[in-house]
């Protein structure tokens, strides 16, 4: 058996992570909760208004800050509208993950770490 890692994309208002047999879409224009999974591997569950839910490794995140910065987008207009009824804490906590990533990476290719 090989194991694959899910392809995770982004466009304005939605975002996908297809696995070895299914993809799934969840609309992040539409988010209602952003919550941390229980379980061995962490993993951020989002679910839109329609009851739609993917399943995201954070780490895919922190190693794409232009695939986060497309999600943080749209979840702030989720916060703004009052849809996003659940996961505000979870976001914010990886958004200071990925600024202590982005800063270290800086501090490390200016010579400054």
């Amino acid at each position: 058996m090989v194991l694959v890692p899910p392809r995770v994309r982004a466009g304005a208002g939605w975002l996908s992570s297809r696995g070895l047999l299914r993809a799934h879409t969840v609309r992040t224009d539409r988010l209602v909760s952003v919550r941390w999974s229980d379980g061995v591997s962490q993993r951020l569950v989002l679910r839109d208004a329609d009851g739609c839910r993917v399943e995201v490794d954070p780490r895919v995140f922190v190693a794409n800050p232009a695939l986060w910065h497309r999600l943080d987008q749209d979840t702030r207009a989720c916060v703004e509208r009052g849809t996003l009824l659940c996961g505000v804490t979870a976001l914010r906590q990886l958004g200071e993950r990925i600024d202590r990533r982005t800063a270290q990476t800086v501090f490390q290719v200016s010579g400054l770490d």
